[in-house]
Parts: C-alpha cells; sequence; structure tokens
C-alpha cells in the first residue's frame, strides 16, 4: 500500500527552500495529525513532516496558522471581514501587523480561467504577484508570477500502479522561483474559498 504519513519530524531548515535544479514535490494530505481536527499535513518526496494546520473548529474559519513540522508559526492567513469578494491577508508568524500579501477570490465574469490573485498588500499599484488558475475543487491549477512563469502547481496525486487517491491528497509541485511556505499558503486559502 502507498505510504501517506510522514517517516519523522525533521528540521525545517533542510526542507523549507525548494532544490536549486528542480521543483519541490510536496503530498498534501487534507488530514490533521491531531484527535478530532481539521487542517492539513505536508511531506516532502522522501515522506518526511514538512507543514501542518491542525483547527480546532469545523467550518470556515477566520484565522489559520500555517505551522512547520515542530508546531513553529510560519505565516498566519486571516479573512477580511465585511469584504464584498473573499479576501485573505498573510501575516509572517502569529503578528497582526505588516501583512506580507492579500489574496482575493476572482468573481469577474469574462475571465473564467482565473480564480484568485495574489497581490501586495499597501502598495499603490494593485497589480497581482501571482495569479492563480484552474479549479482547485478538481485539484488542478497554476499558479503563475507575474511574468506569467509557471512557480507552483497543485494536481491530484497518483500512486505507482496508477491508481488515483481521493481528493484529499494531492501534489503542490513548487518551482525555485517561488517561496515553498508562500506555495502553501496559497493552498490552504484556496480551499477554503473553495470548499
Amino acid at each position: 500500500m502507498t505510504k501517506v504519513y510522514p517517516n519523522a519530524v525533521i528540521p525545517q531548515s533542510a526542507t523549507m527552500t525548494a532544490p536549486t535544479r528542480g521543483p519541490l514535490v510536496l503530498t498534501i494530505w487534507k488530514k490533521s495529525l491531531l484527535f478530532n481536527c481539521h487542517g492539513f499535513t505536508v511531506y516532502d518526496s522522501n515522506g518526511n513532516l514538512v507543514y501542518r494546520v491542525d483547527n480546532y473548529a469545523a467550518g470556515t474559519k477566520a484565522e489559520i496558522i500555517l505551522m512547520d513540522a515542530t508546531g513553529r508559526s510560519l505565516l498566519t492567513l486571516r479573512r477580511k471581514r465585511l469584504s464584498l469578494v473573499d479576501n485573505w491577508t498573510v501575516y509572517d508568524g502569529e503578528t497582526a501587523a505588516n501583512p506580507k500579501f492579500t489574496v482575493t477570490k476572482h468573481v469577474n465574469l469574462l475571465n473564467t480561467k482565473s480564480i484568485a490573485h495574489v497581490s501586495i498588500t499597501g502598495s499603490k499599484t494593485k497589480k497581482p504577484i501571482y495569479e492563480i488558475e484552474g479549479s482547485y475543487t478538481q485539484r488542478c491549477c497554476v499558479v503563475y508570477d507575474e511574468k506569467r512563469r509557471h512557480v507552483a502547481e497543485i494536481n491530484r496525486k497518483e500512486a505507482v500502479g496508477g491508481v488515483k487517491f481521493g481528493g484529499d491528497v494531492f501534489r503542490l509541485v513548487v518551482q525555485p522561483e517561488i517561496d515553498p511556505t508562500v506555495a502553501m499558503a496559497l493552498v490552504i486559502i484556496l480551499d477554503q474559498m473553495f470548499q
């Protein structure tokens, strides 16, 4: 049977950066390691735990914390309240000051390929730094940077024998041009936007 669980907790510095020659492939399991929690468990290609998200409440959340394998907070994702569109702001660690970026659900009926865009918070130009296209519910998305380079991809995971996993196990392929932590934050936000 194909293994979905981690081997052991390893230091974050060994897995936080994408390889210099090729993409970093992460397996995402939409399941928390804690009993009665909702969240994500993320492994590298060697089966080592890289990231985790543990939420105690069911349904949509106003705040989600992305942690490394040891439980240290890396990013905090907060849903903007009283907004006409689904908007999320991302902060370093567990701070509430100086947001890194904002992710907005795309609601333009003319451009149906784009499902969300990412922009620098507080920027005078609202030009997106990343554009996300595809279908998250089908686990088939591509993240493009401002130069339209393919920097990350979400797709279904297949076992070695060609057997497909359910929708709760999928892959995140991260190119060296994007921080893997940012790419994982985008996956979590997409999951909240399209659940």
